[in-house]
Parts: C-alpha cells; structure tokens; sequence
C-alpha cells in the first residue's frame, strides 16, 4: 500500500469516527413511577426550594458538640470510605485507559551490532579476520485502530458510568458511615441519660432502704418491707453496671469509625441529648436525584446499556494502520544521511465469518445484564420510597407517643410519691409503694427510649434522604473525601 493509498483510508477513517458513528442502542434512563407527595405528609406536598433540604454537614442540625467534632473524620480516616475512595480511584483509571484506544500509539527503536568473519583460501588453509563492521538503525513506527463502529467510545461510555458508580458508591459510603457515627453518638448520649436516671433511681432507694431498715429494727414492720426494698436497691445497681458495658462499646464504635483504635478515644460523661431537628423532605421524585444508592443503580444501568453497544460492535470488520520510518545502515557512520532512508505502511482488515454463535449470545447477555440493571435501579428506587415513608411514620407516631409518655412519666412520679407517703402513714405496705417506684423508673426509661428514637429517625430520615448530597455532583470532581480528588 502506497502512502496516497494510506492516506485516503486514514481519511475515511478519520471522517467516520468524528462523524460519531456508533453501533449499539443509545442511553435513555428508564422512566419510574413517583408518587406526587409522601403518604405520611397530609395534604399536597409542593415542591419546595433545594436550599431548604440538609446540605453538606447536615450532622449540625442536632447541635452537639461530640456529633460536630467526630463526623468531619469519617470522611479522611474512615476504612470503609478510604476503600470506596480507591475503587473509584481504579475505576478512574480504567476510563483513562479506554480513552487512550481513541488514539494512535506511537513508538521509537533502535538497534546497533557489530559483526567480524573469517575470511581465507580454502585450498591454502590459510585464513585471515575481516575487519569489523558495525550496523545500526532508528526507527519510529505509529499503529493505529480507528473507532469505526463506535466499539472504543462505547468502552470509554461504559467504564465512564462504571466510574460515576463507584463515585456514586463512595458517596454512599461516607454518608453511611456519618450516619452511623451519629446513631452510636446518640446512642452513647442515651447511654449516659440512662446512667444518671438509674443513680438518681439508686439515691432514691437508699433512703426507702435507711427509711425501712429503720422501722424494721424498731418492729413496726415486717421484715419482708427490708428485704423487698433491698432486693429493689440491689436490682437497680445492677442494671446501673450493666449500662457500663453498653457505655464502652458505644465509645469503641465510634472510635472504629474515625478510624482510631478503640484504646485512643475517651469521650467524657455527657448526658445532654442532642436537639431533634426538623428535616424538610420536599417531594419523592426529588429523591431520584439526592439518594447516592439511585445513582449507583442508574449509572449502573446506563454502563450496561453501553455494553451491548460494545458487543454489537464484534459483528464488524476491524481495521488497523501503521507505519514506520527510519533510517538504517551498515557500517553505522552516516546512519541519519538521506539516503539511508526507510519507511513503511501497512493496514490490516479482519472480519469473523463464522463463530458459532458467539457474537450474537454475547449481545444477548448484554441485553438481559441491562434488564437485570433495570430492574435493581427501579427496586432501589422503590426501596428508597419504602425507606423515607418508614422515617415518616416514625418521626409522626413517635412524637404522638412521646407526648403521652410525658404525661405517663408526671402522673408514675406523683404515683410513686404518694405511695410512699401512704407507706410511711402505715396504710400500704412497702410491695404497693415498690410497685409504684418500679413503674416510676419503667416509665421513665420508656420516655428516654422514645426519644432515642425519634432522634435515631431523624438520622435515618436524612440519611434516606440522601444527606444533602446530589446527582449533579457526579463527573464534576465533587468527591471531598480522600488523599485526591478527581472526575470521570
């Protein structure tokens, strides 16, 4: 093949890959159904402003100081977002490697020896060495397979997507891990409310005991009222060591999760809960942009989609070019003089004629993995709804419960007073005045517990919610987690 002859089909090529031509189906995402407003929200929802919804650090809204301090560090030293950080890393890389299949790859060798025989009559037996020769040449050589029918960009499409997934993933990650840290900071805040309730529990039972164990020993009652409000004092010193065990482990996991080891994290008795905030939930199809676990099925989705793209390109001939030129000489003195010029161009054309079906199974696998990506996106999208409409009702059924139990708690605390009273006027015994001391702590660890969880609903309601984070961020270098930043 002539140059002429290679410059025109570099030129067809040319003309054909900027042209766009690529074979397989183009990317739509797949419409979901979303329902206008939330079921747990009476009335017609509108949409309301982006700006309303948590954003960035969303942990602030609960105004406490160990929750503010600790949750920035998930995102530096957290093991499980460090690893989602070098899988998108990876995946990065691999768009970087499919991109450079767009361009020609360009090489440059050379070579030198150097060579003696012997040389002599044959007859005579008399020989003698030639002198020495030296040979060399340089050579650029450039090979290239122009994109024809798309199958490069459909690569560089799918591991483009494969990327926004695992940046998707790492975003998914960190918010799971700050959601994590703040339900075991709540759940160590409890922890200690627990531990002051049953000391203040305890306090209280020493003086029924002094206050029993002395009208014991002076016989005006029986010696069971001693040993029932002892057995009481001592059940409640024991629960009271128990929540030492609880204590520790909360301060371990959430050392764990700072990436610290469980030995380097001290974190002082604090029983100050922290405040329950109002998150605004706008309208479910908001959530298609601002749950990172959506984008991952949608990205996943449309790698898939490039795929069968990729593998319909196989029915296709491929054609490759190269060329190469130099110079080449022997002796090596004068190697770089024109006349010591070479070159040469060559193009290779292959097409499969017959694989038994292989091409066309390995398109139809692409088409069913894409379904299957189809389908995960609209179940996560569903699972999503499932997860905001069970915060909802948490949040709405507790705050019902938590007004009753307030009352419950006032109405168990004047209860537990009056037995007592009517205890020490002789007209109880000591069994209905424990009873009622029983039920006063009862209610009051239900009290607390509820409202664990309607703080423990609010971090799973703006967790579900996606945090503050959204789709727009993908491609965009928006990853603030990690040694480096970067964008597919």
């Amino acid at each position: 093949m002539n140059k002429t002859s290679l410059r025109n089909v570099l030129a067809v090529s040319m003309t054909m890959v900027l042209g766009g031509c690529m074979v397989g189906p183009d990317y739509h995402r797949p419409e979901v159904s979303a329902p206008p407003q939330y079921k747990e929200l009476p009335g017609w929802t509108a949409a309301t402003p982006s700006d309303d919804a948590p954003k960035g650090d969303w942990w602030k809204a609960f105004n406490d100081p160990l929750i503010d301090e600790l949750e920035p560090q998930v995102a530096v030293s957290n093991q499980t977002v460090a690893k989602s950080y070098a899988n998108y890393q990876a995946a990065m890389a691999d768009v970087q490697v499919a991109r450079s299949a767009l361009f020609p790859t360009i090489g440059l060798g050379g070579s030198a020896s150097k060579q003696r025989s012997a040389a002599g009559n044959a007859g005579s037996g008399v020989e003698h060495l030639s002198p020495v020769s030296t040979s060399g040449s340089l050579e650029g050589n450039v090979s290239w397979a122009p994109d024809l029918w798309g199958k490069v960009r459909r690569t560089v499409e799918e591991n483009k997507a494969t990327a926004q997934a695992s940046q998707a993933t790492l975003a998914n990650a960190t918010l799971s891990e700050q959601t994590a840290l703040a339900t075991a900071a709540i759940d160590l805040r409890v922890t200690d409310a627990n531990i002051d309730l049953l000391q203040k529990t305890v306090d209280a039972y020493k003086e029924y005991l002094r206050v029993v164990d002395n009208q014991g020993k002076a016989g005006t009652v029986a010696p069971s009222d001693v040993i029932t409000a002892r057995t009481q004092l001592e059940s409640a010193q024991s629960k009271l060591i128990a929540l030492g065990v609880s204590r520790e482990q909360y301060v371990h996991a959430i050392a764990v999760l700072v990436g610290k080891n469980p030995e380097e994290l001290d974190i002082p008795h604090n029983a100050t809960l922290p405040t329950l905030p109002q998150v605004p939930t706008g309208v479910p199809s908001t959530l298609l942009q601002r749950r990172p676990d959506i984008a991952v099925a949608e990205r996943q989705m449309a790698s898939a989609n490039a795929a069968i793209g990729v593998a319909i390109a196989a029915y296709y001939p491929s054609i490759s070019l190269s060329g190469a030129e130099g110079f080449s000489q022997s002796p090596l003195a004068g190697l770089l003089h024109v006349a010591n010029h070479v070159w040469s161009l060559g193009a290779d054309v292959s097409e499969t004629i017959f694989d038994a079906g292989a091409r066309h199974g390995q398109v139809a696998a692409a088409r069913a993995n894409y379904e299957a990506a189809v389908a995960n996106y609209r179940g996560t999208v569903l699972t999503a709804f499932q997860n905001v409409e069970d915060d909802l009702s948490g949040v709405r059924i507790l705050a019902q419960q938590a007004q009753v139990l307030d009352a419950a708690v006032k109405d168990a605390t004047r209860g537990a007073e009056i037995a007592f009273n009517e205890y020490n006027a002789g007209t109880v015994d000591y069994t209905t005045a424990a009873v009622a001391q029983t039920t006063q702590l009862s209610t009051e660890q239900d009290a607390l517990n509820v409202q664990q969880q309607r703080l423990l609903d609010a971090v799973s309601l703006i967790g579900d919610l996606g945090g503050g984070w959204s789709a727009e961020e993908l491609g965009h270098g928006a990853v603030a987690v990690g040694p480096g930043k970067g964008s597919p």
